[in-house]
């Protein structure tokens, strides 16, 4: 993250931690004596940096996630209305990946459990828990799904869904701003098995969505864009899809998380990313900022038009092929 910026580093690694806070920008700016534009500069560089690390770290296929919880925030906007919607690993509190969009369609439900998927290993039980939103039922069948083997028969192979999803649904009743009523149902599955993943992931003894509330509440907390009644309005979602990494970044490596000190590393601090079994260290900010991100193997590029090999032996051929050409005078052979 720091590559071409000219300030030096120990302010850049403040700054950017004051960010990952909750810190207003504005404060920044006074305190630091910067320009506005070089703080969410910084912030954007930050967040794009931290969404590359999550993609390199986590979204492997390598994690037994057993529980996960997904869940959307509203966002105000100038002149618009986002969505952010948010998955998270409930055994570790290890946030998975994010979608901001403009819409809260069937589309941000596919891309927010894409992100999960790429993060589970194939093929294994998995709880998904969710709010009532429509949409989610059908996404997590369509998305959880496999190609089948080939059977000799031409065509596209078949798309089988994984054996061991469980689905549930937590839909909460209100009136007057209060809970009033919640209804517990299993969409797909059974109860019997569901409640044995949540005893392995401790995550309570019903079904519920408590975790993923937590977790929009952390957000909340650090962006102020998502606070409930503030002046702080989105302007370009770029920005607030940037501050969403950086927050999720920070959380997952540096952050150290207090019910999983005391729960599984008793008298050590312990991240969502340790409980995970991705690091074995605390991370700093300082670390995460420069870690170095190896870059995609290399894929060479299609070659257009005709063969090289192919046009080679044409032109072989012809050379040594004998032309024959009618003149005045008859007919006579030539080679090129």
């Amino acid at each position: 993250m720091y590559e071409g910026l000219r300030k030096p580093e120990e302010l850049i690694t403040m700054v950017v931690t004051l960010l990952a806070y909750g810190c207003p920008p504005q404060a920044i700016v006074w305190a630091f004596g910067l320009d506005e534009r070089t703080v969410a500069g910084w912030q954007m560089r930050a967040g794009k940096h931290c969404e590359k690390i999550h993609q390199d770290q986590v979204m492997q296929g390598q994690i037994d996630l057993q529980h996960i919880q997904a869940d959307e925030i509203r966002v105000k906007g100038y002149k618009l209305i986002a969505w952010m919607g948010l998955v998270m690993m409930v055994g570790s509190r290890l946030f998975l990946g994010g979608v901001v969009n403009e819409t809260r369609d069937h589309h941000l439900a596919d891309q927010l459990l894409r992100m999960a998927k790429a993060c589970c290993c194939p093929l294994s039980t998995l709880l998904v828990l969710t709010d009532g939103w429509r949409a989610y039922p059908n996404s997590i069948r369509r998305v959880f799904r496999e190609k089948a083997a080939r059977t000799g028969h031409k065509g596209r192979r078949q798309l089988l869904a994984w054996p061991d999803i469980l689905i549930g649904t937590v839909i909460k009743r209100t009136e007057k701003k209060q809970v009033v009523e919640v209804i517990r149902r299993m969409t797909q599955g059974a109860v019997e098995r569901a409640a044995k993943l949540l005893e392995l992931s401790r995550g309570g003894n019903d079904l519920n969505t408590a975790f993923i509330e937590r977790l929009n509440g952390t957000f909340r907390e650090r962006l102020a864009c998502l606070t409930r009644r503030c002046r702080h309005a989105v302007h370009h979602l770029d920005r607030l899809t940037a501050g969403m990494w950086l927050i999720g970044g920070t959380y997952n490596f540096c952050f150290p998380h207090q019910e999983l000190s005391k729960s599984k590393h008793k008298g050590y601090q312990c991240t969502p990313a340790m409980a995970a079994g991705i690091t074995d260290h605390l991370w700093s900010i300082l670390e995460l900022l420069s870690y170095r991100i190896p870059p995609p193997p290399y894929v060479a590029p299609k070659r257009l038009g005709r063969p090289r090999k192919r046009a080679d032996k044409q032109v072989q051929s012809a050379r040594l092929r004998p032309l024959v050409r009618l003149r005045k005078g008859g007919l006579y052979a030539s080679t090129r």
